[in-house]
């Protein structure tokens, strides 16, 4: 029982540092040089997929490889390795991924918005998120974890005063 709680302890913190993999990846790289693909995720455009759909590939490709790496085939044993345990954090992450923000933000797979509650701070740090024009500036680079929406309107502020960020419309208070 003990090997099986360390396992699950395991992948849980694969997922956590997932959620933080996913925040560097999204201000870093999808908002410095891969902008050219993240760009359409921020603009009206028309159609099912987006470019920035192809990031999606990096992390199956990432969870795809550890479940390589750990099987027993490669890995020359009996048991899973550590590999299987990182593969399967990062596809549970990917999963929550897909509900969470292609789903219930970004309303691509179901129809629901939230009226309370923390699915509703999602909804709503995302959209603070999309506030800005272009690729500088922003707040909110995470997918499932979000701040309250009042201090991230007050970090749009401040940007906005510093000439940092370029925001679409007005900030109102909760």
């Amino acid at each position: 029982m003990t090997d099986l709680l360390l396992k699950v302890c395991f992948v849980l913190s694969i997922i956590i540092a997932m959620e933080w993999l996913a925040w560097a990846s999204h201000k870093y790289i999808m908002h410095g040089f891969g902008w050219a693909w993240h760009r359409d995720h921020h603009e009206p455009h028309d159609g099912f997929f987006e470019k920035n759909d192809r990031f999606a590939i990096f992390g199956a490709a990432l969870s795809i490889s550890m479940f390589a790496l750990g099987s027993p085939m490669i890995m020359g044993e009996a048991s899973w390795g550590p590999g299987t345990y990182i593969g399967l954090g990062v596809l549970i992450y990917g999963v929550i991924y897909t509900l969470v923000h292609d789903g219930l933000v970004h309303q691509r797979w179901f129809r629901w918005v939230p009226r309370k509650g923390y699915a509703k701070r999602l909804v709503q740090a995302h959209k603070l998120h999309h506030a800005t024009i272009g690729k500088e500036g922003g707040v909110s680079f995470g997918f499932v974890f979000a701040q309250r929406p009042d201090v991230l309107k007050e970090e749009l502020r401040i940007q906005m005063r510093q000439g940092v960020a370029v925001v679409r419309e007005a900030l109102g208070r909760d």
